[in-house]
């Protein structure tokens, strides 16, 4: 089966590496695989855990509305099995504007799903009422059955051999309406398209509250407005108890009504979680009355299925399905003699086998080299360490998936690179208590007559910055404004720094690389002053200079003026003269 195929997969583009949905697994089906977590659908028991908890929405269910659609565009009828926890779900929503709503995309009629549940439980109070000891199952529930096979087989045997009572009601229906119809179940479960899988000849699909909410808005329909069409209802008879299943306890409840069941105990048990704690120590214990458990895989039962809407508290929903039962006075509990039997077959997940030298080298390289190291912290996804190391070497997991491990190298790589610069660096929190440091700014800033009576030198964690440097103005500048900030030349015990302090954390964690230039501004100055004595002796020496040419030039000045006039004066009294310089030439 490809992914696309599964009831659940992944839109790996939209998956952030976050692990949520593999912490969230009660069975680990997720593999992380090319930076993306997978489900694995041999694993999977579509319980639509990772489907609720994902983020980003990367877990998507299988989309079965164009497969509708087709059922619908084909011209054979097709009936609608509305789960009863619909009233939970459509909020401020009448039946009968609901019912319109859904026979306007093109269904034939809509039948409510707990008339199957009151057929299972009349037989299950037979069944039961034969019983002298032993523990029974429900098998209501389409993603524990899956679970019990797969996960806890030696429990398949203690499945009560009934139908759900989804495949109980398509059976009634199709008895009713004839075998041609189509039948497409809505409610708040994933785990139902693995009933309309392997169950084709009695449910043809299945889709979620969501989809037809998808498809009704896609077609323009408002069910909060529509006026609802003359005398519509339900195609069948109305349900009556039958109504309670959807809530913890429901199932008992209506079995409860058919007697028979003085002599049985009764229990529920909610969530995949639950159920595993439970179940795992119950097969050879011995009991000398019946027990029934009730097990739903969603905590307080199918009104919080992956499906659902989130805008009401799982009390607020148990009150509209109690207020619903309320509600059908007249209706009479269902039931028959048809044949509603079921066998479940095993298909338990064979485990790979690890020794301990295998599992050793893969906490060895998660930095776990003793029992003490291995602490359990569940941050990977996995209950304890030593599974981690199991999902790796299956293929599962990814070693990055250890927090600690993460933690730790990201530490070293710190720890290496502050002690490989060599200016003092600090690191503090907005109270600007000291959270990292290297050795050399214990070696720029320790004062053993100001420090050592306060703090060990060799550990200044949690110590205040302001007894260390007198500029942790700069640093808490930062952290006021959240943006980082340089200063050249500033000053500090006869000592200059240029400082750089810049965001880890915005508000809250700044560090500062503090780099001391005493040294180099000692040189910049003495440099400067014989700059500034060879300047002042050089503007003299000009200033002489140009002192001495300003008189030569006004002397030469009168000077050729005077010859000027002259030779003009006398001009034209004169004869020609020829004038020859030393070397011959005119």
């Amino acid at each position: 089966m490809s992914s696309r195929e599964h009831p659940l997969f992944t839109i790996k583009n939209n998956c952030q590496d976050c692990y949520k949905c593999v912490r969230e697994c009660p069975v680990k089906a997720i593999k992380i695989e090319d930076n993306s977590a997978q489900i694995v659908p041999e694993l999977c028991v579509a319980c639509g855990k990772c489907y609720k908890v994902c983020p980003v929405r990367a877990k998507q269910d299988r989309d079965d509305v164009s497969r509708a659609k087709n059922l619908i565009a084909s011209g054979e009828k097709v009936y609608v099995s509305l789960a009863p926890s619909w009233v939970a779900e459509f909020n401020n929503v009448t039946k009968e504007q609901l019912l319109t709503a859904i026979e306007s995309l093109g269904f034939a009629g809509v039948a409510e799903t707990a008339l199957g549940a009151e057929i299972v439980s009349s037989h299950l109070a037979d069944f039961l009422s034969d019983k002298k000891e032993g523990v029974y199952l429900s098998t209501a529930c389409p993603s524990f059955v899956e679970y019990i096979n797969k996960y806890l087989p030696d429990l398949s045997d203690n499945l009560t051999p009934v139908m759900s009572p989804l495949l109980a009601h398509c059976q009634m229906m199709r008895k009713e309406f004839g075998n041609d119809i189509k039948i497409v179940f809505v409610g708040p479960c994933i785990a139902k398209k693995y009933e309309a899988d392997r169950n084709s000849e009695l449910l043809n699909l299945s889709i979620s509250f969501r989809d037809l909410r998808r498809w009704i808005r896609e077609r323009g329909i408002n069910y909060h407005n529509i006026t609802p069409k003359a005398g519509i209802d339900f195609v069948q008879k109305h349900a009556s108890k039958g109504r309670y299943y959807p809530i913890e306890g429901g199932m008992i409840e209506t079995i409860k009504h058919y007697g028979k069941t003085d002599d049985v105990y009764m229990m529920q048990l909610t969530g995949l979680d639950n159920i595993k704690r439970e179940l795992c120590n119950i097969k050879n214990a011995k009991y000398d009355k019946p027990i029934f458990i009730e097990c739903l895989a969603c905590e307080g039962g199918c009104v919080n299925g992956p499906c659902t809407r989130q805008q009401k508290s799982g009390f607020e929903k148990r009150i509209c399905v109690l207020n619903d039962v309320a509600s059908e006075k007249n209706a009479k509990l269902g039931k028959t003699k048809d044949n509603i039997s079921k066998n479940y077959d095993k298909n338990p997940i064979v485990e790979n086998k690890y020794d301990d030298d295998q599992i050793k080298k893969v906490l060895e390289l998660l930095g776990k080299h003793t029992i003490d190291d291995e602490i359990n912290c569940n941050g990977c996804g996995y209950d304890n360490c030593r599974n981690f190391a199991k999902a790796v070497l299956e293929g599962k997991a990814e070693i990055d998936m250890c927090v600690s491990h993460i933690k730790q190298r990201a530490q070293k790589k710190a720890n290496a690179l502050l002690k490989c610069i060599p200016s003092p660096i600090v690191i503090v929190n907005s109270k600007l208590s000291i959270i990292e440091y290297n050795e050399q700014f214990v070696q720029a800033f320790w004062r053993d007559d100001e420090h050592a009576d306060i703090y060990e030198r060799d550990n200044l964690i949690g110590a205040n910055l302001r007894d260390f440097i007198s500029f942790t103005n700069l640093f808490s500048a930062s952290l006021e404004i959240g943006d980082d900030i340089k200063r050249e030349n500033t000053k500090h015990n006869n000592r200059v720094y240029d400082v750089m302090v810049f965001n880890i954390e915005p508000n809250q964690v700044v560090g500062g690389v503090i780099e001391d230039v005493t040294k180099v501004e000692i040189k910049r100055e003495k440099i400067a002053e014989k700059a500034k004595e060879v300047i002042e002796k050089n503007l003299a020496t000009v200033q002489q200079i140009a002192c001495t040419l300003g008189e030569h030039m006004a002397e030469t000045e009168v000077l050729l003026r005077s010859i000027a006039k002259d030779y003009a004066s006398d001009n034209n009294d004169r004869p020609n003269i020829t004038i020859r310089n030393k070397k011959g030439k005119f």
